[in-house]
């Protein structure tokens, strides 16, 4: 290419991005995914590398890393499109702020990044999967690219991030019903943390902020929720200001 066209097209008003991965997530829906990785460590999955990206090749030396960035779209939400405002979850709802002053996934390109541990790296009949465990990604998240996590330069331990200095202190307490636990036990061969993957879950309290307002306030949520993780529907609610019930595993 010419210099005159590098001129040239990096005068368009857009880019085109090949995708390189889908992740398989336990993840099959928007609610109750964490709002930052690593909240969950039992959240396994992995990325399965496509078309020409699929090539053992392109992530030789990778394995020497603990953890990788990942960048990805948000392909449930870009076609809901963005505004310049938007309410963080972390500050209640009630706030607004500059979309590019938070993490919403409502953004004027709808791409996110996310670090996370990287567990094995394996190819089986030429087909390139990345182990991962500690996502917050929904399944079929479409990646586009890939990056290792360097401690010295990506990790600065005086940063200031306003709102988010320090991760949500507020953690409940998740108990199982015995039909609940009756299911788990006959899951466990197939999914042996499943039972942490959804107390480690629901320990983030999902729900919406201003539910969580409500309850700070000792207002009593009688809603009950579901989320769906791999094949498993799970219903539960809140029993008390700091305890929720998984009542239900379908």
């Amino acid at each position: 290419m010419s210099k005159e066209e590098s001129l040239i097209s990096l005068q368009t008003d857009s880019i085109n991005l090949n995708i390189i991965g889908n992740v398989c997530s336990p993840y099959k829906e928007k609610f109750a995914i964490p709002r930052q990785p690593g909240l969950v460590p039992s959240a396994k999955g992995k990325v399965k590398l496509v078309d020409e990206a699929n090539n053992i090749e392109l992530v030789r030396g990778l394995e020497q890393f603990s953890h990788i960035w990942l960048l990805f779209v948000f392909h449930e939400t870009m076609e809901q499109g963005w505004k310049p405002l938007v309410r963080p979850p972390r500050l209640g709802g009630n706030k607004k702020l500059g979309v590019l002053a938070t993490r919403s996934t409502f953004r004027p390109n709808p791409i996110g990044m996310s670090v996370v541990k990287l567990d094995e790296i394996e190819c089986s009949n030429k087909q390139v999967e990345l182990h991962i465990s500690g996502l917050d990604l929904l399944d079929q998240t479409p990646i586009v690219d890939i990056k290792p996590y360097i401690p010295y330069s990506d990790a600065i331990p005086n940063a200031q991030a306003s709102f988010a200095q320090e991760q949500p202190k507020k953690v409940l307490t998740v108990a199982f019903s015995t039909p609940a636990k009756i299911v788990l036990q006959q899951a466990i061969k197939a999914y042996p943390d499943l039972e942490n993957l959804i107390a480690q879950i629901l320990a983030q309290d999902p729900r919406p902020a201003y539910k969580q307002s409500l309850s700070n306030n000792l207002v009593i949520d009688e809603k009950i929720y579901g989320i769906r993780l791999y094949q498993f529907n799970i219903k539960w609610r809140l029993i008390s200001a700091s305890q929720i019930e998984v009542f239900e595993i379908n």
